[in-house]
């Protein structure tokens, strides 16, 4: 059964790699062993043939060759060998002359004083044997004599196995079985603590853990302790975005309750029940608007609307822009002007309609910080993105007081608003839908300070789409 524990797991692993290294190791070393033992145990037999070697040459000279070999064969016994005479058809015979071990031939045409060694295997197990010539060829009568010893190799090679098993097993219990325990803490001591880690997210109690163990290990830590930092973050923008709605509901729900009170208790007669009327009709509009930004912005994220790109002049939406808000820049004495670089191409595939409310939300904030007498500037030229992608760029420039320090980068956020007094009638969602609108094209929003004074925020836009926009969100109903 496989382990529930990942260090069981490792473990069981280690276990197994252990057998199969002592499986493998036991193989090679037993036929190591057996080999040796093998080669032992010929080079003996050859001693003895050798030894004996000239007693039988004798023996053949003096026509006392049986009691000689009968003599020697009792000798040899003693040490636990048998010897054999060759047959002139290479048969192994017994000094009496009977067939001893039928079937088992070995070379017939021995040279004289010659060695040739193998082995045979009869019913009672495998034997080795070493063969000498004593006559030569085509001499009547036995044509060599061969000492024959049972093949024990295969039990030594065991016997020695038994002996070094023990010391292998030990090695490998010494370096595995910590290594084992080193690795499998290693993994899963940073697991843990993200186990642990994770636990803790939902109550805001999640610290960034230390990068630790194998590099997989570490990268998985790593992208938790972002994941982390991401999901804290979004949790203190969560807080700060429902703060800045209780305070932009706050102040129109204030003043329609207050009216609707007056015209209920006939505080508000008259004219001034008209006047009460009429406030609580442009609340009622300004908290109208601000749900219908909000259900905007999430329209274009879910992607429930789809953008419809057509070919448009950058310089004439300009143009036109200005030409919307000429009289209420007027009306403000605010100098409302459009550049665009000389001589450029600013043919772009973009949606009209979109297009022209991120336009118009730049150009209301604009309008607003620009001090009476000040002026507004709404420029295109072309751009990049990032990959060498073309680009256009829409700047809209004021010289109002701009953004404080360090709040630039967070002019795009819903509700925000650069006064920290939060007046005015804006929704605080017009820089946001810019935001969605211009990552719906494929795009940037980009925001920043003007030197001496001043801002300048605008979007990038590809000239033409990236492939699969058109699935993604679409412009936002007015």
């Amino acid at each position: 059964m496989i382990p529930r524990s990942l260090g069981g797991r490792l473990l069981s692993a280690f276990a197994l790699l252990a057998l199969a290294i002592m499986i493998a190791v036991g193989g090679a070393l037993f036929v190591a062993l057996r080999g040796l033992h093998q080669d032992s145990t010929l080079n003996t037999l050859s001693d003895v043939v050798g030894s004996v070697l000239p007693q039988v040459r004798d023996a053949i000279s003096t026509g006392q060759l049986r009691g000689t070999v009968v003599e020697l064969r009792d000798q040899i016994a003693q040490r636990g060998y048998q010897l054999m005479i060759v047959g002139a058809d290479g048969h192994l015979r017994s000094i009496e002359g009977g067939t001893a071990f039928t079937g088992v031939a070995i070379e017939s045409d021995i040279a004289v004083g010659g060695q040739t060694s193998g082995s045979f295997r009869l019913q009672d197990g495998p034997y080795l044997y070493v063969a000498t010539g004593v006559r030569r060829a085509g001499a009547a009568g036995p044509k060599g004599i061969a000492v024959v010893a049972k093949d024990q190799s295969g039990a030594l090679a065991l016997a020695d196995l038994g002996r070094t098993i023990p010391v292998v097993i030990g090695v490998i219990l010494l370096i595995a079985i910590p290594l084992a325990l080193g690795l499998s803490r290693s993994v899963t001591r940073p697991l843990r603590r993200i186990a642990a880690a994770t636990a803790d997210i939902p109550s805001g109690r999640a610290q960034p853990l230390p990068l630790e163990g194998p590099a997989e290990v570490r990268e998985l830590t790593g992208t938790f302790n972002t994941v982390a930092g991401e999901l804290e973050a979004t949790r203190r923008r969560e807080s700060e975005l429902l703060a800045n709605l209780r305070h932009d509901l706050r102040t129109p729900l204030t003043v329609i309750a207050g009216f609707a009170a007056a015209l209920r208790d006939g505080t508000a007669k008259g004219k001034n029940a008209e006047a009460a009327a009429k406030a609580i009709e442009e609340e009622a509009g300004r908290l109208e608007r601000m749900v219908a930004e909000v259900g905007a912005i999430e329209r274009i994220r879910s992607g429930e609307e789809q953008i419809r790109p057509e070919m448009l002049d950058a310089a004439q939406v300009l143009a036109e822009t200005a030409t919307r808000f000429g009289a209420r820049a007027s009306a403000a004495g605010v100098e409302l002007a459009t550049v665009t670089a000389p001589g450029a191409a600013l043919t772009i595939a973009a949606d009209r309609l979109a297009l022209d409310r991120m336009l118009g939300n730049l150009v209301e904030n604009a309008l607003a910080a620009a001090p009476s007498g000040g002026h507004v500037v709404i420029q295109a030229g072309p751009a990049s993105l990032p990959g060498g992608i073309e680009a256009i760029h829409f700047d809209v420039i004021d010289n109002g007081p701009g953004f404080t320090p360090g709040t630039a980068d967070r002019a795009f956020e819903r509700f925000w608003r650069a006064d920290p007094a939060r007046a005015g009638t804006g929704s605080g969602l017009g820089l946001a839908i810019v935001r969605e609108l211009a990552v719906a094209h494929g795009g940037v929003a980009h925001a920043e300070n003007q030197v001496p004074h001043g801002a300048r925020v605008g979007f990038t836009l590809p000239r033409v789409p990236w492939p699969g926009v058109t699935g993604r969100s679409a412009q936002a109903s007015s």
